[in-house]
């Protein structure tokens, strides 16, 4: 059984973000620091987890993006992934979610995958696209959003239960292979260990240079990147004490913030 792991390299949160002088992306030299995907992370040790629970199965770690992106991958690896893949890409230009899954899905072919994961999204774009993106490429099934998953005793499908509206659950039971993108609870990421870090050091991660794969033109373009502008938005209220808590009283129950 061989599972798929796709993660990303997002700024650190505290980092400032810049726009350049064109307004067309970020300034990359103005950011601190990278770090993993909070949520791949999870993808990561779900992977690790079902390892764990069966026997011949083997981890890959896959990420597409400049060369400081190969970082990622060696923590996956550190982690408990045992290969790993970068796709890279020149420049650091604005990178979307149809060219990540584009990317992906032509790498993976006919690699023959029985489980494809990865973050429900992203930190920096928030659009958990990629993994159904890549799906719909490979004709595969899949589930997003899924906090829990158990695979079938004999490795030909997959159970899986995901959030969806109102705090409900779907459940759903996947044939094998498909494409699960993981939400955060499902697990509780493990810190690389020492030993697999030096592995992940002493590895020589395999490369795939963008123009091997024959990908299409990208469908997505960014016309102008600006700043949320500031708003503030406020209701005085008038009156006496008393005339003010009942308006207030009524704006809260206007709002279902309080009970009639």
């Amino acid at each position: 059984m061989k599972i798929l792991v796709c993660v990303k390299q997002v700024p650190e949160s505290e980092s400032p973000l810049l726009i350049d002088d064109q307004e067309d992306w970020i300034q990359p030299d103005a950011i601190s620091g990278y770090k993993m995907n909070r949520l791949d992370e999870f993808a990561v040790e779900e992977a690790v987890r079902i390892k764990e629970a069966f026997s011949a199965v083997s981890i890959h770690a896959i990420t597409v993006g400049p060369e400081r992106c190969s970082e990622v991958i060696r923590r996956s690896v550190g982690m408990g992934a045992d290969e790993g893949f970068h796709i890279v890409c020149a420049g650091e230009s604005y990178l979307g979610s149809s060219e990540i899954a584009v990317l992906i899905a032509e790498y993976v072919g006919d690699q023959h995958y029985s489980l494809i994961l990865t973050g429900a999204m992203s930190e920096d774009n928030m659009q958990g696209q990629v993994g159904p993106m890549v799906a719909a490429r490979l004709a595969l099934p899949w589930a997003t959003a899924v906090v829990s998953e158990k695979i079938a005793p004999d490795k030909k499908s997959v159970t899986v239960e995901r959030e969806i509206d109102g705090g409900s659950r779907d459940m759903l039971e996947l044939v094998l292979p498909a494409v699960l993108t993981v939400q955060s609870g499902i697990n509780t990421p493990r810190y690389p260990s020492l030993s697999n870090l030096l592995r992940a050091n002493q590895q020589d991660l395999e490369t795939i240079d963008t123009s091997d794969l024959g990908v299409p033109p990208s469908l997505e373009t960014v016309i102008e990147v600006r700043y949320p502008q500031k708003t503030r938005a406020a209701k005085v209220l008038s009156g006496t004490g008393p005339e003010k808590a009942a308006q207030l009283v009524d704006i809260l129950r206007s709002r279902a913030l309080l009970e009639s």
